[in-house]
């Protein structure tokens, strides 16, 4: 028989439970308190960035610290009790994010984030010319960000169409003919004159590769640096444009442009600008941007524009693509993901909104939805985009649809991205559909913008020409190329036209033939970059947004010899590459324009006289000391004529046009 407990003992065995009881309890509570409800803000996504900033709520619940783990790492969010955020680190591809408390596996929370963004080193070049000799140097090179790994190469060598080879200044081969290995790089200074371009590739102890193009300059054998924030490419002095707008070429897009590349190069011309083919819903002309990084299905495919681009090249064609920067449509992806699912969406704050926090569209136009710069994602996404069609394709440049749209958001922005695109190629011409007479964008990331008024899209030759007998308002002429009483800013490389794809009917069915001759010569001796639009070159009437049918191309004005004289005279004239521009005065002031561009010397300037009215006329022209004289040659008619210097005067048949140079 067992013994009874006494009453002390049946206490303390008492004492003992309650406390177990309590510490239980202590511990079921703990438990609790250490695995709080989390929710993230947002659904995971597409990610472009390798440093995200995530946040959520807690419902309830609570720990000392809140934990977000990646793939790339594992950092402490910042909370409030009822709120957790944290920059995550993140690699390129699926990455998948929990978030917890910290000492513990258990995830309260998890989403997938892609990483669109190519994580890759990034190569940088320093380049500076100093006593004699063009110094190079890799130093600026970064690490890939989602997974750092060591530079472990760095490879120098020349572009093969360099006027000269590039020999290093501690000899050996020029690195034209054998990549020269080492981070730094001296180079003689090449006899030749021209521009040199030297490129830069690294590689990561992954293998991960990335490269970079410099460029100076060697002028009467002396080298300088090319300033490519500031300085335009030089190819762009002599340039002329073509506007190409596939719809109007035929049905199978890219291939029916490709078939007319020798026609489009046998006018003269040194670069195509092609209206928007990437990727927009059908029946849009192109600027409602479904997707930056694929091409339109209704003109081919990714592998048709590129033996377009390709085809173009080897005829001495540049590439210049028109893009979509400030807004998306309503068909992309990500405002499809924003409209459907809200807050949740992770593109929630890729988009501009109002005071009403709705959507902003672009103008009035409801299927367009501007892009948030002040979004670093939007930034990324944006340039990737951009770059994407140059290191993919080799493009050559991009006329920036509404460029001043973005500016206004972010006016820092523009400087960010021609610093990355001229990193990758610094030959690249970026054009701003914005106003030239706006010093901003000169010297904010672009070579050239439209010959505009400060007015958004007015033309600055809109209230000149005249479809009646009184020909043109010379005086408001005048002050257009001028720009009187303000005057365009420093260095401005100005995109001048008669047609583009926003200006509604063409020039020759509001002013007829004669004028469309006249201004088409004037566009072309002006300061600025000229612009052939598609079918300018056959007189082809229609307008731009009805996207076809396409042309016949046939010419019954005789308009294309006309357009190549004049591309040549361009081509081939050092006095009309320049800014400079010097009004003539005559005694027709009302009906003739007369101005001089002067050239390098004063045996290579240029005197240029407009008829604007639809009859003949006698001109005298005045200042005469500036003018030159004697024998001359019109570089247009190709006849030669002589000015008499004491009574200057020039016959011109009705909207004739005469273009005068000392004969040889």
């Amino acid at each position: 028989m067992l013994a009874r407990p006494s009453r002390q003992s049946l206490a303390s065995a008492w004492l003992r439970s309650s406390r177990l009881l309590l510490l239980a309890a202590l511990l079921g509570g703990c438990q609790s308190l250490l695995a709080p409800d989390l929710a993230f803000d947002t659904d995971g996504g597409e990610a472009w960035t390798f440093d995200k900033l995530i946040g959520g709520r807690i419902d309830a619940g609570h720990c000392d610290q809140i934990e977000l783990r990646s793939p790339a790492g594992t950092v402490p969010a910042w909370s409030d009790g009822r709120r957790f955020e944290a920059r995550v680190p993140l690699q390129e591809g699926v990455n998948r994010v929990q978030a917890g408390c910290r000492g513990t596996r258990a995830a309260q929370a998890e989403q997938a984030w892609a990483v669109q963004l190519e994580d890759a080193p990034k190569a940088w070049i320093r380049l500076r010319v100093e006593d004699g000799t063009v110094h190079l140097d890799a130093g600026r090179t970064a690490r890939a960000e989602g997974i750092p790994a060591p530079i472990v190469r760095y490879e120098w060598s020349a572009r093969p169409d360099n006027p000269a080879p590039l020999i290093p200044v501690a000899g050996g081969e020029p690195i034209d003919q054998q990549p020269l290995v080492s981070e730094q790089l001296e180079l003689r200074v090449p006899a030749a004159d021209g521009e040199y371009y030297v490129t830069l590739r690294v590689f990561d102890a992954l293998g991960r590769v990335d490269q970079s193009t410099g460029v100076f300059r060697v002028t009467a054998g002396e080298a300088a640096e090319v300033d490519l924030q500031r300085e335009h490419p030089a190819w762009v002095d002599r340039a002329v444009v073509y506007g190409v707008v596939p719809f109007f070429f035929g049905p199978t897009g890219f291939r029916d442009v490709l078939e007319r590349l020798e026609q489009i190069a046998a006018l003269g011309v040194t670069a195509i600008w092609l209206s928007p083919v990437t990727a927009a819903p059908e029946g849009d002309f192109g600027y409602a941007l479904a997707d930056p990084f694929r091409v339109r299905a209704e003109f081919g495919t990714e592998a048709e524009f590129h033996a377009l681009v390709q085809r173009a090249q080897a005829l001495g064609l540049r590439v210049i693509m028109d893009f979509v920067p400030n807004h998306v449509s309503d068909r992309h992806r990500y405002y499809l993901d924003v409209a459907r699912r809200g807050s949740r969406s992770p593109y929630y704050g890729w988009f501009e909104r109002g005071a009403d926090g709705e959507i902003a569209s672009y103008f009035d136009w409801d299927n367009l939805k501007n892009l948030d710069y002040d979004n670093p994602e939007v930034q990324n996404y944006v340039i990737a985009a951009f770059a994407y069609w140059v290191r993919r394709h080799g493009v050559d440049g991009f006329r920036v649809d509404a460029g001043w749209g973005v500016r206004q958001r972010a006016p820092e922005f523009w400087q960010r991205w021609r610093e990355e695109l001229k990193r990758i190629d610094p030959d690249l011409f970026l054009l701003a559909e914005a106003s030239a007479r706006d010093p901003y964008y000169v010297r904010s990331g672009f070579d050239a913008a439209y010959d505009w008024t400060e007015q958004l899209g007015r033309w600055a030759w809109q209230d000149v020409f005249r479809a009646d007998a009184s020909g043109a308002d010379l005086a408001r002429l005048r002050a257009a190329l001028t720009n009187r009483g303000r005057g365009y800013p420093a260095d401005t490389l100005i995109l001048r036209f008669l047609n583009n794809n926003d200006t509604g009917e063409r020039f020759i069915g509001r002013y007829g033939l004669g004028m469309t001759r006249v201004a088409a010569a004037l566009q072309f001796t002006v300061p600025g970059v000229p612009v052939i639009y598609t079918g300018d070159e056959i007189g082809a009437e229609y307008e731009p947004y009805d996207e076809g049918p396409p042309l016949v191309w046939q010419d019954p004005h005789d308009l294309t010899p006309y357009y190549a004289r004049l591309a040549a005279l361009r081509r081939d004239t050092p006095a009309l590459w320049s800014e400079r521009l010097e009004l003539v005065g005559n005694d027709q002031e009302e009906r003739v324009l007369s101005f001089l561009r002067p050239g390098p010397t004063p045996a290579e300037d240029v005197l240029v006289v407009l008829n604007f009215s639809d009859r003949p006329l006698t001109a005298r022209l005045t200042n005469t000391a500036a003018l030159p004289s004697g024998r001359l040659l019109d570089l247009l008619g190709d006849r030669p004529l002589t000015l008499d210097p004491r009574r200057p005067a020039l016959r011109l048949p009705a909207y004739g046009a005469v273009v005068l140079q000392a004969a040889p």
